[in-house]
């Protein structure tokens, strides 16, 4: 509850400052408007349509990030070799931006989702990556060891002694790779793909319904914390 004290009160000081004319109406709309934009966009549907649109390619390209990075991070942080092999080009392409590949996302998939679920994954792959790859580092030689004497796959040893033993900080690459997935497929939808919250929202502001606009964010914005809030007591 203390929490909600500070949104409480800018909220009562947006809504003061408003009706008092010190906030310019056409960029600065009403909180009780927003409000009730909010409960109308949820009424007709919409404001649920986009956010499952958004969800779609945003969870569909963290799956595939996590399973993807998880893999590699697993056969980087075992073999030395393999990491002086594949290092330098994980240090070429992880600086590029995640929207710096829209246009070739854009030529392979073409509009829809999975041209935003690619973007998304290449985003989230990193950090699910470098935290794979740190925490194996970290597992205690032994470990592997006897893995490697009772001869198990590389597939058995993942799932019985390097998942149980890295998912701590594994997790934390998750946790990380799950919140830039949300930011992610909203900025894509904003710049480019027409479906989702970051479209309508694009679609608010042209046709100067700030309130519409404000209450696209606000719940966009609830939305980030519900999903770091599941992640915590999901993930470690």
């Amino acid at each position: 509850m203390k929490g909600a004290l500070i949104p409480a009160v800018l909220a009562i000081l947006w809504e003061a400052g408003s009706r008092a004319g010190l906030l310019p109406q056409d960029s600065f709309s009403r909180p009780s408007a927003i409000a009730a934009a909010f409960v109308h966009g949820f009424a007709d549907g919409t404001i649920p349509r986009d956010t499952w649109l958004t969800f779609e390619a945003a969870l569909a390209g963290f799956a595939i990030a996590a399973v993807l990075g998880i893999l590699a991070g697993v056969a980087l942080g075992l073999s030395a070799r393999l990491e002086r092999v594949v290092g330098p080009s994980v240090d070429a392409l992880r600086p590029i931006p995640s929207v710096a590949l829209i246009p070739l996302a854009l030529l392979v998939f073409g509009f829809g989702v999975r041209m935003e679920a690619s973007v998304v994954a290449f985003a989230c792959f990193w950090p699910v990556l470098l935290m794979t790859q740190s925490a194996v580092r970290g597992i205690e030689p032994r470990l592997l060891e006897l893995a490697r004497s009772l001869q198990l796959s590389f597939f058995a040893t993942l799932r019985k002694v390097i998942l149980p033993a890295a998912f701590d900080r594994i997790g934390v690459g998750l946790r990380l790779a799950l919140g830039i997935s949300l930011v992610v497929a909203v900025t894509v939808e904003i710049v480019l793909n027409p479906r989702g919250l970051g479209h309508a929202m694009i679609g608010a502001q042209q046709a100067l319904r700030s309130d519409l606009m404000y209450a696209q964010l606000l719940w966009l914005g609830a939305l980030g914390w519900m999903l770091n809030h599941a992640a915590k007591k999901v993930l470690p």
